[in-house]
C-alpha cells in the first residue's frame, strides 16, 4: 500500500453527475491490479469529512490513474471542484483484485450506474490479454450513460436505460439475452439489487461461468480495521475491503 500526495491531472464530466479525474500517482498506477480500489481524503485538512472514501481504480496510463465517481455528498462534491495542479492525499491501491481467465475467452462485463467504473480498465487488460469483451452498461437515462469513447474500440458495448431512451427498456440483468450464452465469463459491479437480479438470471443456466461481482460498500477504513464493510456470504462473514471487492456471486447472492 502507498500513502502519497497526489497531484490532479484533470478534472472533466462523465455523464450527467459524474466526473472523471485522472492523478500523477506512480506507485499506485504502478501497483494497480484490476478490480482494486484507492481511498481519498476528500477534505483539505484530512477532517471533514473525517473518513476517506472508497474509489474504484477507474482506468491506468503510465504514471497516471483516474476514478470515476458521483457527485453524492459533501466529499465527492470537494474532490469535484478541485482543480488541474491541486493535491489530493490518498492511499492504496487496496482489495483482493480480479484474476482474468488465464486463457482469451469471450468476456461479459456488466455494470449498473458508477459500478461501471473499476471494468473499463479491467476491459482494456482483457483485450490486452486476448480476450474478446462485450460491456454492458445500465443508466437511469441516456444522460447517465458512459460514452462509447470511454471504452477500447476492440469492445461491444450495448446499453441499457429504465426509461428507454438509448438501447432497451429497463434494468441491464433483464436484457442479457445472447450474451450470457455467449460469455465464458462473467463479471459486474453495481448496486446489491443489481447483483441480486443477476443471480437469479445466471443461477438456472448451467454454464459453469462462475460469475464475480465487485461489491459497492461503506469503506471507512478500507483495509479492515473498522468492520464497517462486513457482508453476509455463504463462508461466513466477509470484509468487502479486506476479502474483497471481488467475490464469487453465488458466495455471497
Amino acid at each position: 500500500m502507498n500513502i502519497t500526495g497526489a497531484a490532479l491531472v484533470s478534472n472533466e464530466p462523465a455523464y450527467q453527475g459524474a466526473r472523471t479525474l485522472w492523478f500523477h500517482a506512480p506507485a499506485i498506477a504502478k501497483a494497480a491490479a484490476p478490480g482494486q480500489f484507492v481511498m481519498l481524503h476528500c477534505s483539505a485538512d484530512g477532517m471533514d469529512p473525517l473518513f476517506a472514501r472508497a474509489f474504484s481504480v477507474h482506468r491506468v496510463d503510465g504514471d497516471r490513474f483516474a476514478i470515476l465517481f458521483n457527485v453524492v455528498g459533501r466529499g465527492t462534491a470537494w474532490l469535484a471542484a478541485r482543480v488541474r495542479g491541486e493535491t489530493v492525499t490518498m492511499y492504496g491501491p487496496l482489495g483482493k483484485p480480479v484474476k482474468l481467465p488465464r486463457h482469451p475467452g469471450n468476456l461479459l462485463l456488466i455494470g449498473g450506474g458508477v459500478g461501471v467504473a473499476p471494468l473499463v480498465d479491467l476491459a482494456e487488460r482483457a483485450v490486452a490479454a486476448g480476450h474478446q469483451v462485450v460491456a454492458m452498461m445500465g443508466g437511469r437515462t441516456s444522460a447517465h450513460l458512459l460514452p462509447s469513447s470511454a471504452w477500447p474500440r476492440e469492445v461491444e458495448y450495448v446499453v441499457v436505460t429504465e426509461d428507454g431512451s438509448a438501447g432497451p427498456k429497463g434494468f441491464v440483468t433483464q436484457h442479457l439475452g445472447k450474451y450470457q450464452e455467449w460469455a465464458s465469463k462473467i463479471y459486474a459491479c453495481g448496486p446489491n439489487q443489481m447483483f441480486a437480479s443477476l443471480a437469479d438470471v445466471l443461477r438456472g443456466n448451467g454454464r459453469r461461468q462462475q460469475p464475480e461481482v465487485l461489491m459497492e460498500e461503506n469503506m471507512p477504513c478500507g483495509w479492515g480495521m473498522c468492520y464497517g464493510c462486513a457482508i453476509f456470504t455463504r463462508k461466513g462473514v466477509r470484509l468487502c475491503c479486506k476479502d474483497g471487492p471481488a467475490f464469487r456471486l453465488f458466495d455471497v447472492f
